[in-house]
């Protein structure tokens, strides 16, 4: 095979998986470590891929990469819409207490079906996420609270002291909070400093912290870390994850609601 040749299949492999080892690599073509190595050099000089410790990622997974909002709402937006069923369904009907929603495209799936879920109830939303409020007035289905703060424009956001020093005052029976990475070493990740103190915030102010993340967030780590797998109760996501990353949440006893595996029941 030639170099030209195996190097897009490199390419290709770190765009399905958004990660691979210099192992796998090597062990897949047959090829030395070292060969291994000139190849992802030459891949990340060409944009494909940029490297990291044992291996690669894709260009997208890199610590400071953002998508602004509208971007990303047109990533996994079936994924988003079964995994928002999921944790909708999840809540006990009548259900009476408050809940905050983070900022975000996958919590923003959550907007209708939460709605419905806690219509004509005592329950409350609160959020920072100025499009989450705006939305969740109109339907005036729940009673609703936005926190103040400077208004981060990337995601729409409310962040600083401000909107940190307010999430502290309150104490909310769940949290639902969005990431843009989480694996089995980092935990928990977002790129801005600010949001990842919010969302610190909100994890250390809920009684029950339920992260909402589609796969492609699995095995990603962002530059800022905001919260340890131990800290949370729940993965809601479209699909189960496997390998390291299944075995440090079962460590730390974190149940994860997979869409995919409810839509297997349903059928069966």
């Amino acid at each position: 095979m030639y170099p030209e040749e195996r190097q897009g299949l490199i390419a290709r492999a770190v765009t399905d998986a958004g990660r691979i080892s210099v192992r796998e690599i090597a062990a897949r073509f047959d090829i030395t470590t070292e060969t291994v190595r000139r190849d992802l050099q030459a891949l990340e000089e060409a944009g494909a891929l940029r490297r990291v410790h044992g291996g690669a990622i894709a260009p997208e997974r890199a610590s400071l990469v953002e998508p602004a909002v509208g971007e990303r709402r047109q990533v996994a937006g079936d994924a988003k819409r079964r995994l928002a069923e999921v944790v909708a369904s999840r809540i006990p009907e009548g259900f009476g207490g408050s809940v905050f929603l983070d900022a975000g495209t996958t919590t923003g799936a959550l907007l209708d079906p939460l709605a419905r879920r806690l219509s004509g109830g005592r329950a409350e939303i609160v959020t920072h996420a100025v499009q989450h409020a705006a939305a969740l007035a109109e339907t005036g289905a729940v009673a609703l609270t936005l926190l103040g703060g400077r208004i981060r424009a990337l995601t729409g956001a409310a962040v600083g002291a401000q909107t940190v020093r307010e999430i502290a005052g309150i104490r909310p029976d769940v949290a639902l909070v969005g990431v843009n990475g989480i694996s089995a070493d980092f935990g928990l990740s977002t790129p801005d400093g600010d949001e990842a103190a919010v969302k610190r915030a909100i994890v250390r102010a809920a009684r029950r912290v339920i992260v909402v993340a589609d796969r492609s967030k699995f095995g990603a780590e962002s530059l800022h870390r905001f919260a340890g797998l131990d800290e949370v109760d729940a993965i809601a996501t479209d699909e189960a994850p496997e390998g390291a990353l299944a075995a440090a949440l079962a460590e730390h006893d974190v149940e994860v609601w997979a869409a995919q595996a409810r839509e297997k029941e349903a059928t069966t």
